[in-house]
């Protein structure tokens, strides 16, 4: 038996900002881009990984939350407080340096952890951490 990560799910405020933050900053291709009824959703994913997708969505996309629900999941994206993902990189400090450059938010600089890898961190535009990972001795 097999199992395999097709798809992950990050809540957006702004589908047009993560667009521009995820294809130029993080050089991620745009896969779709598809609009129902009051809804629009975004895929990403890595040229080098084609069956493996980042599905960029509102914060709320059960029609059944209710307001009080939608509210405070717009609530906690705004703060940051919603998980995030985590990429591997082949180089921590270029990719560092692409991402900041594009005005990427810094959350932290590159730096070698004691658990074997170097990585950094960033939000993205609707407040999302990712962090980008390189394993040491590889």
């Amino acid at each position: 038996m097999e199992i395999r990560l097709t798809r992950c799910f990050l809540a957006v405020d702004d589908h047009d900002k993560a667009i521009a933050f995820y294809r130029d900053a993080l050089g991620l291709e745009v896969r779709d881009d598809v609009t129902f009824e009051d809804m629009r959703w975004v895929t990403v994913g890595a040229p080098s990984q084609p069956d493996v997708t980042i599905v960029l969505e509102p914060p709320t996309t059960d029609p059944n939350a209710s307001q009080a629900d939608r509210e405070a999941m717009a609530e906690l994206l705004a703060k940051g407080l919603l998980r995030g993902v985590i990429f591997a990189t082949d180089d921590c400090d270029a990719t560092f340096e692409r991402i900041s450059a594009a005005g990427g938010e810094v959350l932290q600089e590159p730096m070698e952890q004691p658990y074997g890898v170097r990585d950094c961190a960033f939000r993205d535009p609707a407040g999302n951490l990712l962090r980008f990972t390189q394993v040491l001795g590889k």
